[in-house]
Order: C-alpha cells, then sequence, then structure tokens
C-alpha cells in the first residue's frame, strides 16, 4: 500500500514519527538559513538541499507548506567583516544575500515563502527579551548585557541530551557560537562595544543588539506562530543554537516550539572536513568556475541520505554527469515513441512511482527513490532492445519521471539551461562585483555577450539571459 504521510526522524524523539501537521494537509517549517558573510560553500547547500528535498517532498504528499527561511545579517562574524572590509553593515551583507539567492536558483532549490533579515525585526526581538526577563528566566548581568538563565528553564538540554548535572549554570557565554563544554548562561541582548563599531540599536537595557540565538526565536514566532510543524538545520546547529531556540521559545509562551525537528548530517570533501587550510573548501562558484552545472552539483548534493555524513568529490560530480546524459537519452527517445499516437494506459510505470513514494515516506530515503527511478530506466531499456517499447510505455515512464522531478528537481534538462562556460563566467562576475573590481566586471559581462548571452543586475542578483 502507498503510504499517504511521510515518516521523519524527529531528533527530539529520537525516532522516526508519522508526520500530522499540526493543520490539515498544511505543514509549517523554519529552516536555517545562511550568515551572510561570505560566499555559501557547499557544506551549507548539502544542508538546504535537505530542506528543498523536504519541503518538496510534503508538497508531494499533498500539503501546503508555509516555509521560513532567515537570513542572518548581525553576529559576531557579519559585524568583524563589515568592520574589515570598512563597509556598512547593510552594503556588506547584501552582497552575499544576491550571491546566495542566485546560487539558489542555479541549484534549482524552490523559493520558500519567507526570507527575514534579523536586522528587519529587532523589535521583535526586544519585545521576546522583555517576556523573559518579565517571566524572571533573563536578566541584565554588570556587563550590560542581557542573559538567559539556564538554571531557570528545567527543560533545558531536552533537545541534545545534555547530562544537567555536569553543567555549569550560571557561567556566562557572551560568544553567538561555542561548545558544548562551555555550555553557560548565554547572551540575547548583547551590550554594544568597540568591536561591535557603527552597530548598535536603542533597547530597554541601553545600545546594543542581539545575540543571535534570540534571533531565531523571534522571527520563527513571527512568521509561523508560537506553535508549528517542523524546525530544520545541520546537525551543528543542534547544540546550542537549536537548544537555545527552544528555551527562549518556550519560557516566554509556555507553548512547545517546533514538534519536529530534523538535522542533515555533515559533508566531508575528499572523505575530509572541508576546511580552506585543507585546500579542500569549494563555494558553488568555485564549481561552476570548474565547468560544472547547477543540475550536476544538485544531483551530487541530493545523492545521499540526509542524516548520513556525504562524501563530496570531483569523481562524483562526473559520474553525476554521465547519469543525467543516460536519463537525458532515455527521456528523449520516450519523447520521441510517445509522440506517435495518443496513449492513455500508464499502468506498467506505476510499481516505480510506488516504490519511490516508499522511499521518500521513510525518512526521506533519497537514494532508494534515485534507485526507483533508475528501476524504471533499465525497464524502459529493457522494453526497447527488445522491441517491445509502445507508445504507452513511454508516455507511463515520461508521466512517472515528471511526478518523481517534483521531488527532485534534477531528471529533466532546464528549458534554457545555461551552458557551462557562461557559468563559470557568471560566477567569476559575481566574484570581481564583490570585490569592487568593476572594469574586471564589465570584461566579463563582454565576453558573456559574445557567446551569446546577456547579463542583467537586478535586486535579486544577476541574471543570465539568451542574447
Amino acid at each position: 500500500m502507498t503510504p499517504k504521510t511521510p515518516k521523519l526522524y524527529n531528533s527530539l524523539t529520537r525516532s522516526k514519527d508519522d508526520f500530522t501537521p499540526l493543520t490539515p494537509g498544511a505543514a509549517t517549517m523554519y529552516t536555517c538559513g545562511p550568515t551572510v558573510y561570505n560566499f555559501a560553500h557547499i557544506g551549507n547547500f548539502r544542508a538546504y538541499m535537505f530542506e528543498d528535498i523536504l519541503r518538496r517532498t510534503l508538497e508531494f504528499f499533498g500539503m501546503k507548506v508555509t516555509q521560513v527561511m532567515n537570513l542572518t545579517d548581525v553576529d559576531d562574524k557579519t559585524i568583524a567583516g563589515s568592520i574589515a572590509s570598512n563597509t556598512a553593515l547593510p552594503d556588506f551583507t547584501r552582497t552575499y544575500k544576491d550571491a546566495f539567492f542566485a546560487d539558489l536558483r542555479t541549484l534549482g532549490v524552490e523559493p520558500a515563502e519567507f526570507y527575514p533579515a534579523a536586522t528587519d525585526h529587532i523589535p521583535e526581538m526586544i519585545r521576546l527579551i522583555e517576556a523573559l526577563i518579565a517571566k524572571g528566566v533573563a536578566y541584565q548581568a554588570p556587563d550590560k548585557s542581557v542573559y538567559f538563565s539556564i538554571a531557570k528553564f528545567p527543560a533545558y538540554g531536552r533537545l541534545a541530551r545534555l547530562d544537567r548535572d555536569n553543567m555549569r549554570p550560571g557561567a556566562r557565554v557572551a560568544n553567538d557560537e561555542y561548545e558544548k563544554e562551555g555550555v553557560g548562561d548565554f547572551a540575547i541582548w548583547k551590550a554594544w562595544d568597540e568591536k561591535d563599531g557603527a552597530v548598535r540599536w536603542d533597547s530597554p537595557w541601553g545600545p546594543g543588539r542581539p545575540g543571535w540565538h534570540i534571533e531565531c526565536s523571534a522571527m520563527a514566532m513571527r512568521y509561523l506562530g508560537e506553535s508549528f510543524d517542523i524546525h530544520t538545520g545541520g546537525v551543528d546547529n543542534l547544540f546550542p543554537h537549536h537548544e537555545n531556540e527552544i528555551a527562549q521559545a518556550e519560557a516566554a509562551t509556555g507553548k512547545p516550539f517546533a514538534h519536529t525537528w530534523l538535522h542533515c548530517a555533515h559533508l566531508r570533501v575528499n572523505g575530509e572536513k572541508m576546511s580552506k587550510s585543507a585546500g579542500n573548501f569549494f563555494t558553488l562558484r568555485d564549481l561552476l568556475a570548474k565547468g560544472y552545472t547547477g543540475r550536476e552539483i544538485r544531483f551530487v548534493l541530493l545523492s545521499g541520505h540526509y542524516r548520513q555524513p556525504l562524501n563530496f568529490t570531483f569523481d562524483s560530480l562526473d559520474a553525476a554527469k554521465t547519469s543525467l546524459a543516460r536519463i537525458d537519452a532515455f527521456i528523449d527517445l520516450c519523447g520521441g515513441v510517445a509522440a506517435q499516437r495518443p496513449a492513455d494506459d500508464t499502468s506498467a510505470a506505476t510499481q516505480f512511482l510506488t516504490s519511490f513514494t516508499s522511499a521518500l515516506a521513510d525518512d526521506l530515503n533519497v537514494p532508494e527513490a534515485l534507485a526507483s527511478v533508475h528501476s524504471l530506466i533499465n525497464h524502459g531499456n529493457k522494453l526497447i532492445a527488445e522491441k517491445t517499447f509502445t507508445p504507452a510505455d513511454a508516455t507511463a515512464a515520461l508521466d512517472t519521471l515528471r511526478r518523481m522531478d517534483t521531488v527532485l528537481n534534477v531528471l529533466f534538462k532546464p528549458a534554457d539551461e545555461i551552458p557551462a562556460q557562461v557559468q563559470s563566467l557568471l560566477a567569476a562576475r559575481a566574484a570581481a562585483r564583490a570585490a569592487k573590481q568593476w572594469a574586471e566586471s564589465d570584461r566579463i559581462r563582454a565576453e558573456i555577450i559574445a557567446l551569446g548571452w546577456n547579463v542583467k543586475d537586478t535586486p535579486d542578483g544577476q541574471k543570465a539571459l539568451r542574447g
């Protein structure tokens, strides 16, 4: 029997649970977005790809999805970057916001309904902090910053399964990011000091700016309400970020925050942790500059199960190119055969769609779902070799692949796919513009035009158009 709803591994319960949205037929989800202090790297996009597959799977099962993905445009990293580049914070982060949205389009990620930026929601954060102080779970310290008291919230550590007996309540942590060993009261409003430069907002506790953790709690509740269905992110966000989000929200409202928590595992490159010092640190632009397409990169990033580490290699990109060429050849052949005469018998491909659906329902098992795709193509190629492949078979195969591709979004070639050479030049031009190298940007634009394309700069970043 075909499943009617997916099972998802809930980090809160440590089990695969049937997903039942709070409102039948409508799923709400908050997905941790980028900190816009640099170009996003492929490890980041592993998480965004998992969240895209989750969203598309919920839609596949008939749910209307409301997704919020935040943009962290004020925190320790963004402030340090803006000061180092002698650029105002909004101008500094705008470059990387634009690049992020361009990258999402290149990878075929379905847009979220809302992309709230932290700097646009300071009033909501201040109101949430005021509520926490009124509840007695937050306090202003002698350094003028406001901290959340983990001792006042008995459920603290439930998501990360922390050993509360060995925690050090009362020790204060001012940094936005910290390790489990540094657990303690964390800053939700950080008093201004000289390291923040011109970045400051007025508040009841004096000038300063929000801590990273309070940003997501406030924005999630602003767009999805005090309780919502799903919260996602990388496994590195589970603690302290997501643990702190829960504490802030639930201490203020007394209601469950997110009911289901999903976390994806790390991406490794050539079997090693990605780092600039190891020479295996890649942004999407780096890969485009090497001649790979967004479709090929997407294929690799979605190919593993989201809860298992994914090993990214250039061999895997080359294998993706080969796999996609095989898929393209089969689809092209089906298109020709299906056009020979009308066909309404689509039963031949039912078994493959059933196995595909069952794989998705089993905690987004994309490797098994892709196996169903390949099985369908193998079956079709066998019929072709036997000269028994009919227009009905071709129509059934195409219809099934289109249905599968509503989730995968990689099986069919884009209608107007940008050539790899043009994608590479676009990536180089974006880097030149980020570095304010305007002459180089103009030179690259001319090269793109010479290839029969044009490039238009829009509020959402640059867009390539056929000349």
